[in-house]
Parts: structure tokens; sequence; C-alpha cells
């Protein structure tokens, strides 16, 4: 996710803590590095400005508090005046014991009707009844498409075909879900060049349908030009916070995320993928520390927890005791590519973030692809029994496989590094981080 900028802001701290004296002459060259970072990610000159001036007076001004180094306390500093930038924290407060209405707005092409699919799966998770009710009548193709989004979700939809007024639909749809359903999205039609008429058409549905929340979706690639978007709903309609999609190595996110910012309203959801599941709360806190290369180990745990729907308790155990199988290797990989790509998992992880090369993060998952089908090719015995695996039954895996011998071996091998790891105790290791971090372990 902003994968430049990030770049960007972790070369100028290293580089700050590379200097062997934090002196005002190197406090202003980190601050020109700073300034480049932001401009090449689009943030609004004048924001970048006073983002750098408060940093610098600050970084200038404050003395580190006692057992705290001057280098740590700029990074603090970064830290606080970035979450500023960003809006801090922002939450949507929705009541399961209540019809919430929610209608979602935004331009042609910001990701607007995957993203009420997206949201509608992130609330069925937690719980809620959701209806989606398909008001956009613009734009050809919106109903089947937000039929198939839904569909694969398990959500029901309420659309009318025949109906050409997107307000009586939205107003038809409420009806048709008040008393089953606690949660009602109502998808309405984006445009790109008629933005008058689309605004008109938002206070006509707000008019009637009263909702009790609005969101725009933001497109996180068209950078600052998001302030001029999310000034011009919010003239027009109550706007009760903002998605931002696309930021999965959008160069121009930081400055959507921070132009929003700056129109007052708060960010509730950033879109970082095309999965169904790529949609995460947007904590400015958690964000920063990200892009810092802090990590953000909420968000590993919340994927973990979606990703183990059922745990198996004893299948984790043996796991993380040494004792796992092809099987438990298998299961590995497959719970790995429920949370995503294994680069948006080491950016979670404290300490992690920026610090493994894209390509080797690529052959990682090419060999997990290759361990799968090669798995997948052994008998019950084998999977349960590796060390039965010699020369002759090597060479039929790899035959039935369609794979190498010599990346048959390279699965046993890797297979073998990571008992002897776990049996050395960093199973145990793992067990302890998650406990610390808020999650649940398989007990010892």
């Amino acid at each position: 996710m902003l994968d430049s900028l990030r770049a960007s802001l972790q070369s100028a701290l290293k580089k700050l803590v590379g200097t062997s004296v934090v002196d005002e002459a190197a406090i202003k060259e980190f601050i020109r590095d700073l300034q480049r970072a932001l401009i090449q990610a689009d943030v609004n000159v004048k924001l970048v400005l006073t983002v750098a001036e408060a940093v610098q007076r600050r970084a200038l001004e404050e003395k580190p508090p006692p057992g705290i180094s001057r280098k740590d306390q700029i990074v603090k500093i970064l830290y606080e005046e970035l979450d500023k930038l960003l809006g801090g924290e922002g939450e949507l407060k929705l009541d399961k014991n209540k019809t919430n209405v929610v209608v979602m707005l935004g331009i042609q092409g910001s990701g607007k009707t995957t993203t009420v699919g997206k949201l509608a799966r992130f609330y069925a998770k937690k719980g809620f009844r959701v209806g989606v009710v398909a008001a956009d009548t613009f734009r050809p193709g919106a109903i089947t498409q937000l039929k198939t989004l839904c569909q694969q979700v398990g959500v029901d939809v309420y659309s009318d075909e025949k109906q050409s007024d997107p307000v009586k639909v939205a107003e038809a749809g409420r009806r048709s879900f008040e008393g089953t359903k606690n949660l009602i999205i109502i998808d309405t039609a984006g445009r790109h060049k008629e933005e008058q008429g689309l605004l008109d058409e938002m206070r006509s549905i707000f008019d009637k349908v009263k909702p009790d929340q609005s969101l725009l979706v933001v497109d996180g690639t068209i950078g600052q030009q998001a302030y001029n978007q999310a000034a011009a709903f919010h003239k027009t309609t109550p706007i009760g916070g903002i998605i931002v999609t696309k930021l999965d190595g959008a160069a121009k996110g930081g400055g959507a995320l921070a132009a929003v910012a700056a129109t007052g309203a708060k960010v509730f959801f950033i879109g970082t993928g095309e999965r169904v599941d790529d949609l995460e709360e947007f904590s400015g806190t958690r964000f920063v520390g990200r892009l810092l290369g802090m990590g953000d180990l909420k968000v590993l745990l919340d994927l973990a927890k979606q990703a183990e729907t059922e745990l198996d308790e004893k299948r984790v155990q043996r796991i993380v005791t040494g004792k796992l199988t092809m099987d438990d290797f298998l299961y590995q990989f497959e719970q790995v590519n429920k949370m995503g790509s294994l680069r948006k998992i080491f950016d979670l992880i404290p300490g992690m973030a920026g610090n493994v090369q894209n390509v080797d993060l690529e052959k990682a998952e090419k060999s997990m692809k290759v361990w799968k089908s090669v798995i997948q090719s052994m008998s019950g015995d084998e999977r349960g029994a590796p060390e039965k695996l010699n020369a002759s039954r090597v060479r039929r895996i790899a035959q039935g496989s369609g794979r190498s011998e010599k990346e048959v071996r390279e699965l046993i091998a890797r297979y073998r590094q990571t008992k002897s790891m776990m049996k050395a105790g960093k199973g145990r290791e793992l067990r302890q981080m998650l406990r610390r971090a808020g999650g649940q372990g398989p007990r010892a």
C-alpha cells in the first residue's frame, strides 16, 4: 500500500537515524526529505509546508523526555503530525438494535459499487442482517454487478429494473427491508461529467429516504483532486464519512487521504485490494505506523480472525509444537492465502514492514503455489508421515504434480526446517506474541 510514499518516508528516517549528531543541519535535511516524499505522493503543497514547519519547529524546540533519544523524539513528532494530517481516528458507529440506513455516494469510476459489496460483506461478518438497494439506474450493468457481488457474500439485493427513477427505487428498497434487516445500504448512481445532476439526485434521495449515514467513495488514485470532490458533496449533502479506494500501491494515495481529511470529513474505511475482504477500518494512527515501518498488529490479528472462522485447535497445536504433517503445512499455505498477499501480511508486522524485498515475497508466493500442487499429489500416508519420502516416492510425486524432483526436495527441506524451528521454541514465541497483542493462541 502506497509503496513509494512508505519507501521515501522510511528512507528519510533511516538517514536521520544513521546521522552521528542530530543538529539543526541534520533536522533541516530531514525536513527536505520529508517534503519531497509528501509532494511525490501528491499531497497539497500548502499541507506539506504546514506539516514540515510543524515537525521542524517541534524538533528544534521540544526537549526529549528522560530516557528518550532526540532521534526517537523526532520520529514521535513525525508520527503525530502525519496522524493529524490524515485526520486521526474515525469510526462508523452502527446500532444492531435499530434499522441503520446508509447511502453510498461517489463519482463514476470511484469503485463505489464494488465498495458496496465489500461493506455489505464487512458488516455481515459482524452479525448485521444486511440488505442492499440497487438504486443506480444510470449506469448500464450496475444492477447486475451489484447482484453478482452480493450473491458472493450472501446478502439480499432489492432492485427494480423497470423503474428508472432512483429516488423511487431507494424509497421502495428501504420499505422492503424494514423489519427484516438492521443495515440497509443504498447504492446510488455515479456520474462523470454531469456532476451537478448527481448532486441534485443525492439531495432528492436524502429528502425522501432520510438515511442515518452517508458515505462518500473516493478514488485514491486521483490524489489531491479528491478535495474538490469531497467538498462538493459535503456542501450538498451531510457527508458522514469517506471511504478511499484503490490504495493498493496507489502513488497518489497519500494525497487523496490528506485531501479528504482537509474537508473535515472522517475517513472510515480504505480499500486495499480487489478481493471482497480487502476493506479495512481506517485509523490514522495505525496507518501512519505502517507508513513508517512500525506495522499494524491490530489489522493483522483481524485478518487472522477472519481466516480462522473455524480454528482447528489440534492442527495448530501440532504446528506450534513441531509435530506438523504435510497436511498441516498445506493448511498453513491456505490460511496465508485467506489473509491476502504476503506483501500485505509483512507490511502489518512491526519490524518487518519495508524490510523484505518484493522480489523475495513474489518468489515465496510462487514457491507456495508449487508446493501446494506437490503436497496434493502425495498419498494420505505420505502426507501424514513425510519421513517416508524416499527417492522413488519423490520421483513419482514429481511426475504426478508436473513438477521437478528438485522442487519436491525443496518442499521437503522447507518442511523439515519449519519443523525444527517450531521444536526449537519458535512456536511458543509466536503464541506469546499473539497473546501480548490481544490475540488467542492454542494453549501449550
